[in-house]
């Protein structure tokens, strides 16, 4: 192997390093500000309403749904990501399972996006902040 063959594969590592860098702080940025929004409507909603509903999580094939621990409020129409009534933001997607059947499951909490379903088909992407308005426009 020559000495140049191996600068260059070293210098497209170090481009990829600083490019996987710069994506993963952009995504920390980004879920810095949806918690900010998701903070914000949680302790307006304490106030105000609506109140936390259950929260169930849905099976990928989408055929069951299985009962959690949580309540809070379902960002998207498929109830397929929410907020639990802490500001925590889950995706509520599981494998089927017998057990998840009988006793439920406990999703874990990932970082909030700002743009829920970014990346998707058309149609099915939305900004947090108008998922947030759109449970806000449901008080009593």
């Amino acid at each position: 192997m020559s000495d140049e063959a191996a600068r260059w594969r070293e210098g497209r590592r170090e481009a990829a390093q600083a490019h996987a860098d710069a994506l993963r702080r952009k995504q920390q940025a980004e879920s810095s500000q949806a918690r900010a929004l998701i903070d914000e409507f949680v302790a307006e909603a304490r106030r105000l309403g609506p109140d936390p509903e259950p929260l169930r999580a849905r099976t990928y094939d989408g055929r069951a749904r299985y009962r959690t621990p949580l309540t809070g409020w379902y960002l998207r129409f498929d109830e397929t990501l929410a907020i639990d009534a802490d500001g925590l933001f889950y995706v509520l997607r599981t494998p089927p399972s017998l057990v998840g059947r009988v006793r439920g499951v406990v999703p874990e909490p990932s970082d909030p996006p700002l743009v829920l379903g970014a990346g998707g088909k058309d149609g099915e992407s939305i900004d947090l902040r108008d998922a947030l308005d759109r449970i806000r426009a449901r008080r009593v």
